[in-house]
């Protein structure tokens, strides 16, 4: 028996030798970016508005609605705008549509890309060293027997990164 043992022994001995396990690590990183802002920086004033007269205001015109986003440089940002379909003056309400927004890198009109906006529907633009500024224009339509009296509406628009 003594000499089995010895012969199991010397079989284990003889055995090639485990290799010792290996690892590695890496670094999980993450950057978190700046909030985005929004701001409403002029209101769409149409002005004086006549009974059955439309009266278009466009995206590049002097009572166009202003906005600014801020936020991190060359990201892509989903911008949702909730237009309204009237404005209103007490119980009266005056329809407004046809919208006319555009959208550019710098503070000024020329050269802003139009965009195709639709209330409730996001649409993708890109910040530009950090900014966008929009412009906002639109149709009012008051009717023949249209009541006097101030009106007004509230655009809404919100922005997200998307990630990309």
């Amino acid at each position: 028996m003594r000499i089995a043992r010895l012969a199991a022994a010397a079989a284990l001995l003889a055995l090639p030798t485990l290799a010792q396990a290996q690892s590695a690590t890496i670094n999980a990183t993450a950057t978190v970016v700046t909030a985005l802002t929004v701001t409403g920086n002029a209101p769409l004033a149409f002005g004086n508005v006549y009974q059955g007269v439309n009266k278009p205001v466009a995206y590049a015109d002097a009572g166009s609605g202003r906005m600014s986003i801020a936020g991190f440089n060359t990201a892509q940002v989903a911008l949702t705008f909730t237009l309204p379909s009237n404005l209103t003056s007490g119980a009266a309400t005056l329809p407004i549509d046809t919208w006319d927004v555009a959208r550019n890198t710098t503070n000024v009109t020329t050269g802003a890309a139009s965009m195709a906006v639709t209330s409730g529907t996001p649409v993708n633009a890109n910040l530009s060293a950090g900014n966008l500024y929009l412009f906002i224009g639109a149709t009012v339509r008051p009717g023949a027997l249209q009541a006097a009296g101030s009106y007004s509406g509230t655009i809404t628009l919100a922005a997200a990164y998307t990630g990309l």
